[in-house]
């Protein structure tokens, strides 16, 4: 085992000797890309489930698969773990009508449809792991948030994972051990929320959002992807686990980590709750609401994080642009 000057680990292995196959429904997302990478680094022999893409690329190969023409590659029955990223994007749109529509279907529709596939197949999995989101939870202040709650009150969002949760459950029939991530902010170059939060610093003004008191619940993209190959190498522990740092800032603590880890100058205003409701309608409650998460049973459960701060976080995705 190799340890690099950042700290981390890379795991060498004989690509002879290939630990085993990881099959990922939501591959080609921005958390599944780097998973993927990681994966294969770790031994692993990597498919991704895909529409469109077909053959191998690099270190992974491609199974087509269309959920709602009941359609499925076989050689996706050949994994021995399958995780489940599969999810149009939270924030891409706004939630009209037809969008959440979509945002529903395309997490329960391909969530019921891999494990009925699957079943039919009569396969059995080593693990399955399925994404959530801690929107999970509703807004809870200050309030410290743990696996064992239920969410606050309901809403579309704490519906949509509630929901999804309960698709990924039915695939306890038929895998040893079935885990579900509740996952935070992912902080990286490649998409997601920094790129949005890092923007507004290059005309000069950084910006928070509302009285920027809420609490934001982050993880550095490396540490999320780790986390799901701890679970996959670590047959002893299973369940739902917030994937998420131990070290939540406010939003407006966020806004300052930034400047500081890119020591960039500019100023720091609020962007007005009000205009933002105005201009989001419900989908404003993603960046409004308030998730001190906690990631002590993830801790417990032996993993440790390489990024546990925010500033040291941000200062490696963009040095690395990852």
């Amino acid at each position: 085992m190799n340890k690099c000057p950042d700290n981390t680990f890379i795991y060498m292995t004989n690509r002879n000797e290939m630990k085993g196959k990881v099959l990922i429904a939501g591959g080609s997302g921005l958390v599944g890309t780097r998973l993927t990478q990681l994966l294969s680094e770790d031994g692993y022999e990597v498919i991704v489930l895909s529409r469109s893409k077909k053959g191998k690329k690099d270190n992974f190969s491609f199974a087509s698969w269309d959920p709602e023409k009941q359609q499925i590659d076989d050689v996706a029955f050949s994994a021995d773990h399958v995780i489940n990223l599969a999810g149009a994007g939270i924030a891409d749109q706004p939630w009209t009508d037809k969008r959440r529509k979509v945002l529903t279907d395309s997490r329960l529709i391909s969530t019921n449809f891999l494990c009925e596939e699957f079943r039919k197949n009569g396969s059995t999995l080593k693990t399955y792991i399925g994404a959530s989101a801690i929107g999970y939870y509703g807004d809870g202040g200050d309030s410290w948030q743990t696996e064992d709650q239920d969410p606050a009150y309901k809403s579309f969002m704490t519906e949509l994972c509630n929901d999804w949760e309960q698709a990924h459950s039915k695939f306890t029939a038929i895998t040893d051990r079935l885990s579900i991530f509740r996952i935070g902010v992912v902080l990286s170059t490649q998409g997601g929320a920094y790129p949005k939060m890092r923007l507004p610093f290059k005309v000069g003004v950084g910006t928070y959002f509302g009285s920027g008191k809420q609490y934001y619940s982050w993880i550095h993209i490396d540490d999320l992807a780790r986390i799901f190959i701890y679970l996959i190498n670590d047959d002893s522990n299973s369940g739902i686990y917030n994937a998420v740092t131990p070290n939540p800032l406010t939003n407006k603590d966020l806004t300052s980590t930034i400047k500081t880890a890119l020591d960039i100058s500019g100023i720091i205003v609020p962007a007005p709750a009000i205009a933002l409701k105005l201009a989001m309608g419900q989908m404003s409650n993603v960046i409004l609401n308030s998730n001190r998460v906690s990631a002590e049973k993830i801790s417990q459960a032996g993993f440790e994080f390489n990024y546990p701060t925010a500033e040291k976080a941000i200062k490696d995705i963009e040095q690395r642009s990852i």
